[in-house]
């Protein structure tokens, strides 16, 4: 649901393309300044009881956003109406950027612990299928359930989809304390205990140190960079290019999430098959074709089916390099490793979501609003073939599985 109603409150508070982009880049900022230090808290905690304090966190930062848009809503345009907005309502803009900030930082630490859990609840050799079919669900409730549901509750009233979102958080809250166990990370009780500092620091150097996960790092961040160039300005690529409403900008994600749960079950089969080196390839090389093809076109029915191609391969990705993480990390050091490895990967988000919102507003003063818009898919096409290149020399399924293989048994 916050897919669909952040980025269209935010279209009905300004229009103007860097300061929605500023959304987007704030909501993923804190993945730049946060995540070091939450890997250490999460190898320093219970992981499952992180999880459920980031939840309830969330869903009371959105609850507050809930009601200030309530309060407001009356002098709001309709979501069908948001095209007519001139200027920029500060006050209700500098809310939803303080809470998308703070929102990003309870998700850094709250994701940071839900991937660092999963080795303790299924064995290695089940990881992959394990996350194909976590990130299909993910997927699914994301893409199919919420943007559909966020479309039709806006349409009811701006901040109703923040109350049932809020909602979901509480209840994810309690389904994840529910979970049975102790889920803190195993410590050598001989070593003497290191500051913070310390701790952070043997994080980042076993990172720096790995010959394949550091370059992996690098190459998502910049993929994430690249998508975010025309993610974070996409509400208006969707209202002024395709010109399309609340209800066809959730429904077009129907088609990520049709690709996500395919790909989301058929991800380990595939990396089986093309080996894992190949199959990320492979991935990155659709990823540099689809923008290309969605700024050519920006039919919505034809992005909704290159939406779906695309998530199934953005899903192959996450399956493979985040079940390696999983089984190559040394348990003791899986919160802080993954931390920096998503210090590099997610960091580089919020400058993707900057350079998106200059170039919109660059090229539309040299031409047309409409090719401003286009030209982010393309700029992103073209950054995604250089990214092609890197994968193909550094990521060969030959060193990732000398990888595997000198991973410690225990």
């Amino acid at each position: 649901m916050a897919t669909v109603a952040y980025p269209w409150l935010a279209s009905a508070v300004t229009r103007n393309p860097i300061l929605i982009a500023s959304v987007a880049a704030a909501q993923r900022l804190p993945w730049l300044i946060f995540t070091l230090p939450a890997g250490v808290i999460t190898d320093r905690v219970d992981r499952r009881k992180a999880m459920v304090s980031m939840d309830v966190l969330r869903g009371v930062l959105t609850l507050l956003v809930a009601f200030a848009v309530l309060g407001e809503q009356d002098a709001l345009p309709g979501p069908d109406q948001v095209e007519s907005v001139t200027g920029t309502r500060t006050g209700l803009f500098l809310l939803i950027l303080g809470a998308t900030l703070l929102l990003g930082m309870a998700e850094v630490l709250r994701d940071n612990a839900n991937q660092t859990i999963m080795p303790n609840i299924v064995q290695p050799h089940q990881l992959e299928k394990a996350n194909g079919r976590i990130w299909s669900i993910e997927s699914v409730m994301q893409m199919f359930a919420g943007p559909p549901l966020g479309s039709v509750l806006l349409l009811v009233g701006f901040s109703l989809p923040f109350f049932v979102d809020a909602g979901t958080f509480f209840v994810a809250a309690a389904m994840v304390f529910l979970i049975p166990g102790s889920f803190r990370a195993k410590r050598d009780e001989t070593r003497p205990k290191q500051s913070f500092r310390e701790e952070l620091g043997e994080g980042v150097r076993w990172l720096m140190g790995h010959s394949l996960l550091r370059p992996m790092a690098i190459i998502l961040g910049l993929l994430n960079a690249a998508a975010m160039i025309h993610g974070a300005t996409f509400v208006l690529f969707a209202q002024d290019v395709m010109e399309i409403g609340p209800f066809l900008f959730g429904i077009i994600g129907f088609g990520g999430a049709i690709g996500a749960l395919v790909g989301g079950n058929i991800a380990s089969g595939i990396s089986r098959r093309l080996g894992s080196g190949t199959a990320l390839a492979v991935a990155v090389g659709a990823m540099a074709i689809i923008p290309l093809l969605i700024g050519l076109i920006a039919w919505w029915p034809v992005v909704m089916v290159l939406f779906a191609i695309e998530s199934l391969f953005v899903i192959l990705w996450n399956v493979i390099t985040v079940s390696l993480r999983q089984t190559i990390i040394p348990e003791e050091l899986l919160g802080r490793v993954n931390s920096v490895y998503r210090f590099f990967a997610w960091g580089m988000i919020p400058f993707g979501a900057a350079a998106g919102g200059v170039i919109v507003y660059v090229v539309e003063r040299l031409a047309d609003r409409d090719l401003a818009l286009r030209s982010t898919w393309f700029a992103a096409a073209a950054l995604h073939a250089g990214i092609f290149v890197f994968v193909r020399a550094k990521l060969t399924t030959e060193r990732i599985e000398a990888a595997r293989a000198a991973a410690p048994t225990s």
